[in-house]
């Protein structure tokens, strides 16, 4: 199996794409399998949509709905509202598992895989990377 980590600064960005950094590990440890992609965080997922459409505003304003950021959280350490962060994952994956083929991703013509990060008192994310030969 091959692994890798990396860093990505989601800057206060509820949607980072991270499609790029995915498929140049699919073309670095090539053939066909599966791709695991882990986000080791207590406050965001991992997302495939389509990004560039308006998507992202659409995945925010639903996740404000879903989980605003007020006090009624049992978990208060940190900001107003951090509670739900906490519960994003929940929701929203940590984990995803994808096919590649030939040293590709193989997704839909406008799905991106996406970090969904809530959390604007961590903008620093880890992803880690296994590449399962099939």
């Amino acid at each position: 199996m091959k692994t890798e980590q990396f860093t990505v600064e989601t800057g206060g960005r509820m949607v980072t794409d991270i499609t790029d950094r995915l498929d140049a590990f699919c073309r670095d440890h090539g053939g066909s399998g599966l791709i695991h992609v882990f986000l080791p965080h207590a406050t965001a997922g991992l997302g495939l949509m389509e990004t560039g459409s308006g998507s992202e505003a659409d995945l925010q304003e639903t996740i404000e709905r879903f989980l605003p950021r007020d006090d009624r959280y049992r978990h208060r350490h940190g900001s107003i509202g951090h509670g739900g962060d906490h519960l994003l994952p929940v929701f929203v994956s940590p984990t995803l598992i994808l096919p590649a083929e030939e040293g590709h991703l193989s997704l839909g013509t406008w799905q991106k895989v996406v970090i969904v990060d809530t959390n604007r008192e961590n903008n620093r994310r880890s992803v880690q990377l296994r590449f399962i030969d099939g």
